[in-house]
């Protein structure tokens, strides 16, 4: 095998594939990038077994041909030379010559035997989303996902293809985020998954390329073509994720979010974060909680921890319900209001013992239990 490449593409490429793989490998092989060189690309591919990922990179191909290297240490080699042009040669033993203006290195890699390929999919329901669509849909769920591996079935994104839309789903037992957008598709492809937290994790890097994204998926596993713009990146097709999904059934998450609130406040996003964001400066692990209180036209945020000391911060707004007193863990408020990017959201609330809501104008709900105040 052998190919020229440019230095900052072949950087980018290995910046794409990196973050599959662990820093405690279970086979010394998954600590390796697969280097595939064909006509006028070469193929970059990693796996951790349930997580796999490939994209591809222009370059000049003289010889076709395959090794696997050690991702991270070339990842950081290349991005250290010291010339655009690189030259990449290797030997029938797979031995590697690496060469970049006046800097030479020989590498050891393994074949690509020894290298355990991404499944291929059979039978499989698909789809075809914007990826800006997509990407601020995940946004607005992630946080919510769950960090307890006890709970492993909430270690995820649960995506439900049904009725003509899609729903996303998180929740770690105190908090949930749902956002559905309508998605047409036929019945028989109705359908559903829990997408690990590290896909998740890998999707909020990736999209935003292109245009539109692929999903399909089985009972097993999930694959993700993610289509890349023609720009000075190298990168050219798609990006190809493909990861296993959470095997299991997904709470009712329906039943959580309230039938009924009493009270509905319409916020603006941005003042209503700076205020909790301030108010929560004077927290502390034991007294991790801010209070909210509806009054006339008024809604009042207030903190306080023994050790410290107290914050107040008020809100005008449009309100002439009871009085109301309810709290809440200030990172609970937060999350939300930074995920979303429009203005307008309302909060719903019922008495100091039920859910708190923030509801948009579209399809989001975030519903968050409150702190029980002394």
């Amino acid at each position: 095998m052998k190919f020229k490449i440019n230095r900052d593409h072949f950087s980018n490429g290995l910046q794409q594939v990196l973050n599959v793989v662990g820093s405690k490998a279970t086979m010394p092989i998954l600590s390796n990038v697969l280097i595939e060189a064909e006509k006028d690309h070469i193929s970059l591919t990693t796996t951790n077994l349930d997580l796999g990922i490939r994209c591809k990179i222009k370059a000049e191909v003289k010889e076709n041909g395959a090794v696997t290297l050690p991702v991270k240490r070339l990842a950081t080699i290349v991005r250290e030379l010291p010339n655009v042009d690189v030259s990449l040669d290797v030997s029938p033993n797979f031995q590697v010559k690496l060469a970049s203006g006046g800097s030479h290195f020989r590498i050891m890699g393994i074949g690509r035997d020894e290298f355990p390929p991404l499944p291929e999919f059979g039978e499989e329901r698909s789809f075809t989303l914007e990826q800006v669509e997509l990407l601020t849909m995940l946004k607005s769920v992630a946080y919510a996902q769950s960090t307890d591996e006890t709970r492993y079935i909430l270690n995820g994104v649960y995506f439900n293809f049904r009725d003509g839309k899609l729903t996303l789903v998180a929740t770690d037992g105190r908090r949930l985020a749902l956002i559905a957008k309508e998605l047409e598709f036929p019945a028989a492809s109705a359908g559903s998954i829990i997408l690990p937290a590290k896909t998740v994790g890998e999707m909020l890097r990736l999209l935003e390329k292109g245009a539109k994204v692929n999903v399909s998926f089985n009972e097993r596993r999930a694959s993700f073509q993610i289509a890349t713009e023609k720009d000075t990146s190298g990168l050219v097709e798609n990006i190809y994720l493909f990861s296993k999904v959470v095997e299991g059934s997904y709470p009712n998450y329906q039943q959580v979010v309230p039938k009924e609130t009493h009270q509905r406040i319409k916020l603006e996003r941005e003042l209503f974060l700076q205020c909790v964001h301030r108010a929560a400066l004077v927290c502390s692990e034991k007294s991790n909680s801010v209070k909210i209180k509806l009054g006339s036209n008024l809604l009042e945020i207030t903190a306080a921890s023994p050790d410290f000391g107290e914050s107040h911060e008020s809100i005008a707004i449009s309100y002439s319900g009871p009085e109301l007193q309810v709290a809440f863990n200030p990172l609970f408020l937060m999350d939300p209001l930074r995920a979303l990017t429009k203005d307008e959201v309302f909060l719903e609330l019922k008495d100091e013992v039920s859910p708190g809501v923030f509801k948009t104008l579209e399809s989001f709900i975030c519903v968050i239990m409150p702190v029980r105040l002394s």
